[in-house]
């Protein structure tokens, strides 16, 4: 496929297409005043990160900003959704200010303005300054402060030019991935720091928000991620798992957010974990947004396991895969676009924050050809289209990603980009699906 069957023409007028991007992943951490990430401390444990790869130098975004905002604007997209790295602002997270940091995001968010781009901010994208993991990070309680104050620094300083701003990316993995699963910085497995850790993920995202609108900013949102979670097969403790899974994955902050209180299943095994008065928590969690954001790629398969709670495991399914492994199923972002109007957001607009997908491609004769990305966006473009048609209120889509990153645990060798980055000369490549989307938004 080397075309997108849907153009601009196919959305309403003043549908948002952009893409985007993280800090830690794009612009090099080794550089810049930045202060050092628990994702620093977690690629340096053998044994973490592929190949022992890191993000010092990554796509090196912090000196070619300017080329690579070039590419976004040359796409013909109308916006570009980034992050903030927290510590490169505050190398200890706390207290003092890195003014060669703060100044590195005003002149980004200058040259998106010159080159007509929304500038769509994200606070936090997974990457905690190492002195706040020291003093237990997500899961002391005090979080919620430190990144109040962050979100002033920030805001204060680039708030005027922020078309709108999220605070977290996408909560389960900051807390279930990263402190019950192990996969993601700190590495933990340990069900009450994963307790701690989504809640106070929640506080620290209403906290923001309360600061964000003491500073008379709006369109503020909040960015999730879902996958579809199919049962094993039609038994009950597999119709169980999956409903269990739907819960912790997909519903556990949206409940938090829009009905103050934490789903059944998940509270039960929870509550002796949580912090004391955590309930009194929800009169900030439940801070008023202006719109929700999905982060989309995939479903799973899950069967029950009869082990300790949450008693499932992940297994393979039959549908065809990204690079990652991932199922290609774009009817999952159809079905969660339209629940979580129905269930949680009603009338609110909604975007798909991140949609894309890693591929195997292949550099040859100067330029990479992804016909499976195309067919990748194009199916999950038809799926967008048809929740519009059915009722929700979709108004942007941003792919995942601009360009060639590191990826987190599995380092480099995992390509989701519309660009393609050559991580010896650090060279950029529009690839096909590129220009195939270049093509889209000029019809």
């Amino acid at each position: 496929m080397d075309k997108l069957t849907l153009a601009r023409s196919d959305f309403a007028e003043g549908f948002s297409f952009g893409a985007a991007t993280s800090s830690y992943q794009i612009e090099g951490h080794g550089f810049g005043g930045a202060g050092r990430t628990h994702w620093d401390d977690f690629a340096a444990t053998p044994g973490n990160v592929v190949r022992a790869e890191h993000g010092q130098l990554a796509c090196d975004h912090y000196h070619r900003f300017e080329e690579d905002l070039d590419l976004v604007a040359a796409a013909g997209l109308d916006a570009y959704r980034f992050s903030i790295s927290w510590a490169r602002v505050m190398p200890e997270g706390r207290g003092g200010v890195n003014a060669e940091g703060l100044d590195f995001y005003d002149r980004l968010a200058d040259a998106m303005l010159e080159r007509g781009l929304k500038p769509c901010a994200t606070l936090y994208h997974w990457e905690l300054p190492s002195p706040l993991a020291d003093l237990g990070g997500w899961r002391n309680g005090d979080i919620a402060h430190w990144f109040g104050d962050y979100t002033d620094v920030v805001m204060g300083k680039l708030g005027d030019r922020m078309h709108s701003v999220a605070p977290i990316n996408e909560p389960w993995c900051v807390g279930w991935l990263s402190h019950m699963l192990g996969h993601h910085a700190p590495g933990l497995r340990d069900i009450r720091a994963t307790a701690r850790a989504m809640h106070h993920v929640l506080l620290s995202h209403g906290t923001a928000i309360k600061r964000m609108r003491a500073l008379g900013m709006k369109n503020l949102g909040g960015v999730f991620n879902f996958e579809y979670p199919h049962p094993v097969d039609d038994t009950p403790e597999a119709i169980e798992s999956a409903a269990l899974y739907d819960e912790y994955y997909n519903q556990f902050f949206l409940s938090g957010i829009f009905n103050g209180r934490y789903p059944t299943r998940i509270l039960s095994a929870f509550e002796p974990h949580l912090p004391k008065g955590w309930q009194d928590d929800f009169a900030t969690i439940q801070s008023p947004i202006d719109w929700v954001g999905l982060n989309y790629y995939t479903c799973k398969r899950i069967a029950p396991n009869g082990g300790a709670w949450p008693s499932h495991d992940e297994v393979d399914g039959p549908l065809p895969k990204t690079q990652m492994g991932w199922e290609i199923y774009p009817e999952g972002l159809y079905h969660f676009l339209m629940r979580t109007k129905e269930m949680y957001s009603g009338d609110l607009p909604l975007f798909v924050t991140e949609n894309g997908m890693a591929n195997a491609d292949v550099f040859e004769h100067g330029e990479v050809n992804d016909p499976e990305r195309i067919a990748y966006v194009d199916q999950h473009l038809h799926a967008v289209r048809r929740a519009i048609v059915d009722g929700a209120p979709v108004e942007g889509y941003f792919l995942w990603s601009l360009m060639d990153n590191f990826e987190w645990s599995l380092g480099y060798e995992k390509r989701f980009g519309a660009v393609h980055v050559d991580f010896d000369t650090l060279a950029r490549t529009p690839k096909a699906s590129y220009y195939a989307l270049q093509h889209a938004l000029r019809c």
